[in-house]
């Protein structure tokens, strides 16, 4: 089955079961996240891939609701066949917090009051909304992600997590973003927000028992929608071309009277958007956008110090919102501490927009960044051993408790110096042996950690074996490669 659709889905919630603990110090009582999730952890749960999702997103990333006339937002790269292939990978997509679809934001209710937070709902940012996920994320028994990906808010989203939490993420694919926002971004996201607050309906965010400011959500969704266009589209799909008319009308007496494709596009979008998105919502993230800024008053250099994640990092060449200059920057920081990055751009009329509709260049570039998988991305770096000189009872009980069928044995130097099988504790009850270099295979079978793990699977599948020992260059242990790290991934191959 290739390139077709997950099919009908349905949201999932998750209550967390403590506070979170916010950037500001407050914290968020009561917190539920909606998300969905598509194909099946594996059993290692090495197979994750987190998407994170932009300004007016949600969990939705994928499939179709019942009845619906659309899919997900981005279910042209998740599914059977596309990048996201959800025969090999399970994907994991949720509404940040803040948000208004299903995960607590301004709009929910607040327990202490029994009534929606409206303003007293905490100022939230980039980092509290990754926290959150990870929060999730833990509640799968997820210790490491295979890839965290997103475009615009929901890239700078995946360059947080690398920074919190570079430990639970192997790549990360950040498209369309930046690690900072700037004056320009701000001023939008600025006249967006006092669109809202200047509607009489607003209310002080107090609004949610009467009229909603429809027209100041409305306007906001205007101005930034012109932010995801360039002028090459825009000329392409309205010209100057007039709407539903063969002069200018010349007045203004109706308040939704316009001459123009193009102007009568963007109320359209404006007002479909009041049926959707939440107007504190709007501010509340929209803020979390403007704070962002990962290095503070550091250099990307600094902040990426140490990282041992794979980079894949896109742009599009006609996005002036997030312009390719600002990925750059993302790739300079990298480069300054030799990680493994490597930087496409997108060749594209659509503007930012682009990282919503280019399917053809999107599957390719992430499907081949995906596929480049080495040992090391997949291998557990925690594993079961035994110290050469052990019992064979000591091993036998070994594996009873870490429920394993092979057991590296290392000297004292965590060199490896053979390997023992549950085949090999049963053939030494019948054959009376008691020590375990009577029993063990001291010509092992090793997979380096850079190899791919098209080669593991080579040997697995040559010697009729369910792990490989990882070896580094110093003939150390380092970690352990299974049959299920890569058996997922390996689909279709």
């Amino acid at each position: 089955m290739k390139n077709e659709s997950i099919g009908i889905v349905k949201t999932k919630y998750h209550s967390l079961s403590d506070d979170l603990i916010l950037e500001s110090g407050e914290k968020l009582k009561n917190t539920q996240i909606a998300y969905e999730t598509y194909g099946k952890l594996n059993k290692e749960k090495s197979n994750a891939i987190l998407v994170c999702h932009a300004l007016s997103g949600d969990a939705h990333v994928a499939g179709w609701y019942e009845g619906d006339k659309k899919p997900g937002w981005w279910d042209i790269i998740i599914g059977p066949g596309k990048c996201l292939d959800t025969d090999k990978y399970f994907i994991i997509c949720s509404n940040v917090i803040g948000g208004c679809k299903g995960s607590t934001g301004p709009a929910s209710i607040n327990h202490d009051t029994k009534k929606p937070y409206g303003l007293d709902f905490p100022i939230i940012t980039m980092k509290d909304m990754v926290n959150a996920q990870k929060k999730l994320v833990n509640s799968m028994g997820i210790k490491q992600l295979f890839a965290v990906i997103g475009g615009s808010m929901g890239g700078m989203q995946v360059l947080q997590w690398c920074v919190s939490y570079p430990e639970m993420v192997r790549s990360a694919i950040p498209i369309a973003t930046t690690a900072y926002s700037s004056p320009q971004q701000i001023a939008f996201n600025e006249v967006g927000r006092r669109a809202i607050i200047s509607d009489s309906n607003w209310n002080n965010g107090a609004y949610y028992e009467s009229k909603f400011p429809d027209s100041g959500l409305a306007l906001a969704r205007m101005i930034a929608h012109i932010t995801y266009l360039s002028n090459e589209s825009m000329y392409q799909k309205f010209g100057r071309r007039l709407q539903d008319k063969e002069d200018y009308g010349f007045n203004f007496e109706t308040d939704f009277e316009v001459d123009f494709e193009v102007e009568s596009y963007l109320h359209y979008q404006g007002n479909s958007f009041t049926k959707r998105f939440d107007a504190n919502s709007y501010l509340y993230i929209s803020k979390a956008i403007d704070y962002f800024d990962l290095a503070g008053e550091g250099s990307l250099a600094e902040t990426f110090y140490g990282l041992k994640i794979k980079f894949l990092v896109i742009s599009v060449d006609s996005d002036w919102l997030y312009p390719p200059s600002q990925s750059k920057d993302i790739v300079i920081g990298l480069n300054a501490n030799d990680i493994d990055v490597r930087y496409c751009e997108i060749k594209s009329s659509y503007g930012h927009d682009a990282f919503l509709i280019e399917a053809g260049q999107l599957n390719y570039l992430i499907a081949g960044f995906l596929a480049d998988t080495l040992v090391k991305d997949v291998m557990s770096r925690e594993f079961a051993k035994i110290k050469e000189k052990s019992s064979i009872e000591n091993a036998a009980e070994t594996m009873l408790h870490e429920k394993v069928t092979h057991l590296p044995v290392i000297s004292n130097e965590k060199r490896l110096v053979g390997i023992v099988t549950a085949w090999d504790i049963s053939k030494s009850v019948a054959r009376n042996y008691t020590e375990l270099d009577e029993i063990m295979t001291k010509d092992v079978i090793v997979v380096s950690p850079e190899d791919p793990i098209e080669l593991a699977a080579r040997k697995m599948k040559k010697y009729s074996i369910s792990s490989l020992p990882v070896v580094d260059e110093n003939e150390e242990v380092i970690g352990i490669v299974t049959t299920d790290h890569i058996s997922t991934l390996m689909t279709g191959n």
